[in-house]
């Protein structure tokens, strides 16, 4: 399968125009054979919303986005703030090429104050769903640089880890680190697609790029400017990686359990 990851800037509270963009961008993606596209943390809306969070998160986004992947024909992974059971929390959707969501997932780990003046943690590690043949987990941002995140969704059979993210100065040690290391420790393909640019006190450093199960990168995205990347993700190539370093079986689980 191939798969796309935008890197991209949110118009700051413009649902509006981001639906636009997010339109055009999955219209190109599929057109160049994308089967999959992943756009950055809260893209929908922007990132850092203070007190308009509640009311953007009940304009309904979603559901937008869903007739984008379906008048396309294109997967996608897209996120912004929702609300449920009263709470408001940072979300990620996977959303199938017919537009039917098949999962998702809050924000379980919450990056400081701007994180938590905005939203509730959510109570799962990650969600592990089924599209063209490949297992794909959702994480956002934070959440992958917990270890215990990435291998709770590879002992879940995951083989493609799907990062929405707005990694900011001065973390970019994240994406040329500490990536490549959650794809190799867990024989799995990570996706990390980043916003560019600056919103309200953040510059956020770009560098989107897709890894292969060896740790090795198969596309990558400058520090400054938009850009959509490819790569191909195969099943088989994880089979073999962890056929190969097999740390997904010689993993004593039991040790672990306090």
């Amino acid at each position: 399968m191939q798969i796309a990851a935008w890197q991209a800037l949110s118009t700051h509270g413009d649902i509006a125009t981001n639906l636009e963009r997010l339109d055009e961008s999955a219209r190109r993606a599929a057109a160049e054979g994308a089967a999959l596209l992943i756009t950055p943390e809260m893209f929908l809306t922007g990132y850092v919303l203070g007190d308009d969070t509640r009311a953007l998160a009940q304009a309904a986004p979603l559901e937008r986005a869903r007739e984008i992947a379906a008048r396309h024909a294109i997967g996608l992974v897209v996120g912004g703030p929702e609300i449920e059971s009263g709470a408001c929390f940072n979300a990620a959707h996977l959303i199938g090429a017919d537009g039917q969501v098949l999962a998702r997932y809050h924000k379980a780990h919450l990056f400081g104050d701007v994180d938590r003046d905005q939203f509730t943690a959510g109570d799962r590690p990650t969600c592990v769903a089924d599209y063209h043949g490949v297992r794909i987990a959702l994480m956002i941002c934070y959440d992958v640089e917990f270890p215990e995140s990435v291998r709770a969704a590879a002992r879940q059979g995951a083989e493609l880890i799907c990062v929405p993210t707005a990694q900011m100065q001065p973390f970019a040690h994240v994406n040329q680190r500490l990536i490549p290391t959650r794809a190799w420790e867990n024989q799995v393909y990570v996706a990390y697609t980043n916003q560019h640019g600056r919103e309200a006190a953040f510059d956020y450093v770009g560098h989107s790029l897709i890894v292969a199960p060896n740790g090795e990168p198969l596309a990558e995205a400058p520090s400054a400017g938009e850009a959509l990347i490819h790569a191909e993700v195969d099943p088989a190539v994880v089979a073999a990686g962890r056929a190969a370093n097999p740390y997904l079986d010689d993993l004593r689980q039991e040790l672990f359990i306090t």
